[in-house]
């Protein structure tokens, strides 16, 4: 182990032997650190920050107090240890790329004809008036709030749609016996993504009465950074899911409330997506 006297001879050496690469290399790495803790905040990763800025901390003291790992070796051990982090929300930075190239195009016409909450205030009228009917008449249902992270397979296990949100559409999707009313509908902001999916089923102990669009429901939330709406075939009860966490007898009021939070975060305030 290096004591501190030759911690601040390396740190004195840095500053006395100076050369431009040096600001590069700093450059590159709190871009690198950034963008990983971006992501975790944006999708609301609380433990994976914690995790990722610790073990960086720990492993940049050690790197100053040991002579095995140099500077070279921690940089190494910087990129791959974010890489790792990365790659758990491919998916993430996917859609930010996609909605970066979307944002000079089809989005920039979208924003003028209508401001963001107007858009998004009718999305959700247009769910509740759907769920409220269904409720009413006892069909079952199953709405995923998607971020655009759901699992390639999820979507292409039903019809793809990408079709404008209707009441109408939801309710008539819903129908009992129709082809696609046993599956998912997935809604990804302003689109009715998909319908008919089939979605992975949750390994805890629920009561009897949680059926598999229950289990379902709540299953998705687990696996994937999403909310999901369910409607009771049998009782009619409407129920909400968010990381695993149901909650049943949810009126028009709360219903609204739990919509609200997911435009919210699709939506930012300049009107894109």
């Amino acid at each position: 182990m290096n004591d501190f006297k030759g911690v601040g001879e390396a740190l004195k050496r840095v500053f006395t032997q100076f050369h431009w690469i040096y600001i590069l290399e700093g450059f590159l790495c709190f871009l690198l650190i950034y963008t990983v803790l971006k992501i975790l905040v944006e999708n609301n990763a609380k433990r994976l920050i914690v995790t990722y800025t610790l073990i960086l901390l720990i492993t940049g003291v050690v790197s100053l107090f040991s002579k095995i790992i140099d500077i070279t070796t921690f940089c190494s051990f910087l990129l791959i240890f974010s890489l790792f982090f990365l790659l758990l929300f491919n998916m993430e930075i996917k859609r930010s790329v996609w909605n970066i190239k979307k944002s000079g195009s089809a989005v920039k016409e979208l924003a003028p004809k209508k401001k963001v909450g107007v858009r998004a205030e009718e999305y959700i009228n247009g769910i509740v008036k759907a769920v409220q009917n269904l409720s009413k008449s006892n069909i079952g249902a199953l709405i995923v709030l998607s971020n655009g992270n759901l699992p390639k397979e999820i979507i292409e296990s039903g019809v793809q749609l990408n079709s404008n949100i209707s009441s109408q559409l939801i309710e008539g999707i819903f129908i009992p016996k129709a082809p696609l009313h046993d599956g998912a509908m997935i809604v990804f902001g302003d689109k009715i993504q998909a319908a008919g999916c089939f979605l992975p089923l949750t390994q805890k102990d629920y009561p009897k009465d949680f059926g598999t669009r229950h289990r379902a429901g709540i299953g998705v939330t687990e696996v994937a950074d999403v909310m999901t709406v369910i409607v009771s075939e049998e009782t009619g009860i409407v129920s909400v899911v968010k990381r695993g966490i149901i909650t049943r007898y949810v009126d028009s009021d709360g219903l609204k409330k739990f919509l609200r939070e997911y435009y919210w975060k699709e939506f930012n305030a300049e009107g894109k997506r």
